[in-house]
């Protein structure tokens, strides 16, 4: 990656009025992440709201259910293109022109931001439904982890440990997620859930709707919640070799998703079959007190 001058020089008025119009797209997306995201100084924040920008805008293309698949696949390789643009100086999109200065300063990974393409490539075309254990490891890694892997360099931890919090806590977010949406996902054709965790609970099928009306739907769904427990219990282990002061924001938003967690795991069997019953249940105010709560700390 060069790190020719005009990375270093100051942003234009031009520059700057797309990092704005990023910043406001990133708050109006997601309230408890961008507040999480303020604690950083400047260049970080700058470059962590580049980060999301980018995941948000493929994933849009992947989701956009007014698109073709084949106009949602020429979306992802126009992204590609972008990629490959921005790793020779000459990005061209307002988000990757906003990614230039992250990747030269914070030495972002190409690999990590095509594997982000890869991972929402993986919903286009045939759904997934009930995936095997190695698709779904690498499904969480793409969506995920990648992105895990990108934050905690901009956070301040770019060596091993970093990369540790990185792929537990991505996993630990994943699958609060998955278990979120799993009924919104069932409307789409799409099931998350393994396949070998259904099988051992005597689900031998795959079709979406017919896996939330089996009975024992919910003996999966909370065994996978556990699993998701046991991922935040390795975050916490991980973020304790890092930078205290450095993974403010980390640990934010791992405080957020855990809390949506174990709110959900208190529902009773019949609420979690229910796909009329709302899995988002940390409200906003509940957000910004924990941002206040591990900001200041």
């Amino acid at each position: 990656m060069s790190t020719s001058g005009h990375v270093q020089a100051p942003a234009t008025t031009s520059a700057a009025a797309e990092r704005r119009k990023i910043a406001k797209q990133v708050r109006k997306a997601s309230t408890s992440f961008y507040w999480a995201m303020r604690l950083l100084p400047k260049e970080r924040r700058h470059a962590i709201f580049a980060v999301y920008a980018f995941c948000r805008q493929v994933d849009d293309i992947a989701d956009d259910d007014g698109m073709s698949v084949e106009d949602r696949r020429a979306g992802m390789s126009t992204w590609r293109h972008e990629i490959d643009q921005l790793y020779i100086d000459q990005p061209e999109h307002p988000i990757s022109r906003a990614l230039l200065p992250a990747v030269a300063k914070f030495d972002l990974e190409k690999s990590d931001l095509i594997a982000v393409i890869d991972g929402m490539e993986m919903d286009l075309g045939t759904p997934i439904r009930a995936p095997q254990r190695p698709t779904f490891d690498i499904y969480c890694d793409r969506v995920a982890c990648a992105v895990g892997r990108m934050c905690v360099k901009i956070f301040g931890e770019p060596g091993e440990r970093g990369r540790i919090l990185a792929d537990a806590q991505g996993r630990a977010l994943q699958i609060t997620n998955i278990l979120r949406d799993v009924h919104e996902d069932a409307e789409r054709g799409r099931l998350y859930l393994p396949l070998e965790l259904l099988e051992s609970r005597g689900i031998f099928l795959t079709q979406p709707q017919a896996v939330i009306a089996h009975p024992a739907f919910v003996s999966a769904w909370r065994t996978l919640a556990s699993e998701a427990a046991g991922w935040y219990q390795k975050s916490e282990l991980a973020m304790a070799n890092c930078n205290p002061r450095a993974m403010k924001p980390a640990r934010i938003m791992l405080e957020v998703y855990r809390a949506n967690l174990e709110r959900m795991r208190a529902l009773s069997d019949a609420e979690i079959a229910n796909p009329h019953v709302s899995m988002r249940l940390v409200s906003k105010p509940k957000k910004l007190l924990i941002a206040l709560r591990y900001g200041l700390t």
